[in-house]
């Protein structure tokens, strides 16, 4: 895949995984890669980070001789997943104006405005703050950059 998949899609994949029962880390693992790259080494510091945030807990289970540990997903983490499918209806809403069917490659229509060509993946982020910036962390429509994401693919385009 071209695209560079940032933590916060990461952990927005594991916890709908997750939220369809509890499994282990190997399982989640080969879950995303029918859809994504992924590798165990990538997959379980995501699995640290969402525990870590109370999103989704451990319990260990015997499996032939040993312990295999298992996650799931907790009230907070169902609350953040519902937060994160909002937000990725924002997100592929304003990606799909460049890259979507019927969509306004020249920006006129987008999310906006007229601006496109700015190095930014919705045009212009007039208006739009960046989610580091947003004490409640919320996504908007057309919003351009994430904390961690500043464009598409970690490159600058113009």
């Amino acid at each position: 895949m071209a695209f560079k998949i940032e933590s916060s899609l990461l952990d927005a994949c594991a916890l709908a995984i997750l939220s369809r029962g509890d499994t282990y880390g190997y399982e989640i693992t080969q879950s995303m890669k029918q859809a994504i790259v992924v590798s165990e080494s990538t997959l379980y510091p995501v699995l640290r980070r969402l525990q870590k945030g109370n999103y989704c807990q451990t319990y260990d289970e015997p499996y032939q001789g040993r312990n295999r540990r298992y996650y799931s997903i907790t009230e907070e983490g169902k609350a953040k997943l519902e937060e994160y499918k909002l937000q990725w209806i924002d997100y592929k809403t304003a990606i799909e104006t460049f890259l979507g069917d019927g969509g306004d490659p020249a920006g006129q229509s987008g999310p906006g405005g007229s601006e496109a060509g700015n190095g930014t993946a919705g045009g212009s982020n007039t208006g739009n703050t960046d989610a580091g910036d947003d004490p409640a962390g919320q996504s908007n429509a057309g919003n351009t950059h994430t904390a961690n994401q500043n464009n598409v693919g970690g490159e600058e385009h113009e």
